[in-house]
């Protein structure tokens, strides 16, 4: 994969980075050019590594919903809620930009350099302001977080702990005059502290996708809903299932009235035929 570079003075390079603090004297990307992916709107997602199931549904809910409305969804590959979102992007056919914290040769986390992969596959973008061999050094962690939030029109934090290095992010886009949403969480969830002193703090909620339209100034549009058609009986089961709101596998296990070996085979052909999607912690979504 071919790493192109621009300066601050190549054409190409983002006008919404030129005036932020510090702003990178150079940046080094795969895929796309950023002067293609400008012309669309863009939201960062970012939040926890160690991410709840609360917050997995939610972020993928939210990325899916923006990405389907040609939303380019911006975070830092990291594991958590970054890659969730990434993932949740490609998913929904649409296009996702990372922003990483080393060079491009040297892909972090290298567990999700298969994730990498698939946004350049997608006509997504890999950009770093580091040049190839740069290791990432903790402090190249924050550093990259101004660059995340100047490339997007807004910053959405989906689930993050009081010290979470998400709120990094958050403190950049205010810095730019961004715009910063937080989805709201139990107030007894450590995970959910952050986002929720957010809110407290003059924060954007967000509980749906309009929450954040209304923000970036697009007015919401009702796209049509794919059909899932069952192919058998017991499909349908799970499908009216998870329609009704149901998506722990043990409920929906307990529920069907399915025999577990039938209920696994089931939930497996309707993965693959991709009518449903596993979101960790046994939680299982419509697609």
């Amino acid at each position: 994969m071919k790493i192109h570079k621009i300066t601050i003075r190549s054409p190409g390079y983002p006008d919404s980075l030129k005036n932020i603090a510090s702003p990178p004297k150079e940046l080094f990307y795969i895929g796309e050019s950023l002067t293609h992916l400008a012309q669309r709107p863009s939201v960062a997602i970012v939040g926890s590594r160690s991410i709840s199931p609360y917050g997995q549904r939610v972020t993928v809910e939210l990325a899916s919903a923006l990405a389907e409305r040609g939303i380019t969804i911006i975070s830092g590959l990291a594991i958590g809620v970054d890659a969730v979102a990434h993932q949740a992007a490609i998913n929904a056919g649409g296009k996702a930009i990372a922003v990483l914290p080393s060079g491009l040769d040297r892909i972090y986390p290298a567990a999700n350099h298969n994730l990498a992969r698939s946004i350049i596959a997608q006509k997504g973008t890999l950009i770093t302001e580091y040049p190839e061999r740069t290791e990432p050094y903790k402090t190249n962690f924050v550093a990259r977080n101004r660059i995340i939030a100047g490339l997007a029109n807004a910053v959405l934090i989906t689930e993050a702990a009081q010290k979470s290095g998400s709120l990094h992010t958050a403190n950049f886009a205010l810095e730019q005059g961004k715009e910063v949403l937080a989805v709201p969480g139990n107030i007894t969830s450590l995970l959910s502290a952050g986002t929720n002193n957010l809110i407290k703090s003059g924060a954007v909620p967000v509980t749906r996708v309009e929450d954040v339209l209304f923000a970036l100034k697009i007015a919401p549009e009702k796209l049509p809903k794919r059909e899932v058609v069952a192919a058998n009986k017991e499909e349908q089961v799970v499908l009216k299932l998870l329609t009704g709101g149901v998506s722990d596998g043990t409920k929906l296990l307990a529920q069907s009235g399915l025999e577990t070996a039938l209920f696994n085979q089931t939930l497996t052909m309707m993965e693959i035929t991709g009518k449903i999607k596993a979101i960790g912690s046994g939680q299982w979504i419509l697609l």
